[in-house]
């Protein structure tokens, strides 16, 4: 006898709650944790933290690749990081889009900022590349 499969089923996808350890990013001793809109600007830090294709323990999704852009021509660079951190970002489902996109060059390195706009209101923040 072969079992029978009801025809009518309906698969749901959930999201997983944001809730998870707070980050020591300081010297101090504080434990605990963080959730929302804080976990999520925790993971946008994460991300945008790792280089992408160099560990083994992150998927060849996560982080953005930076390596490559050293010595590049400043528009190619723009273009490129600007494209290489929204597509980072926007594999989390809580981050909507990227934009607002502004760069700054200093001598060795170069500051590009931008707004991630998430489902928990805009988050403000910043990458710095060295090149």
């Amino acid at each position: 006898m072969l079992p029978e499969v009801d025809s009518n089923l309906t698969i749901v996808t959930q999201s997983q709650p944001s809730k998870t350890f707070k980050l020591n990013t300081s010297k101090s001793k504080v434990v605990g944790y963080v959730d929302e809109i804080e976990a999520l600007k925790q993971a946008m830090l994460l991300m945008l933290s790792v280089e992408r294709f160099e560990n083994l323990i992150y998927t060849w999704n996560y982080g953005v690749q930076t390596s490559d852009l050293i010595g590049e021509d400043y528009p190619y660079v723009c273009s490129e990081l600007k494209r290489r951190i929204e597509e980072a970002l926007v594999q989390d489902d809580r981050i909507n889009s990227v934009d607002s996109f502004s760069f700054a060059k200093n001598k060795n390195n170069f500051t590009i900022s931008f707004t991630a706009n998430t489902i928990y209101g805009d988050i403000n923040a910043s990458k710095e590349v060295d090149i």
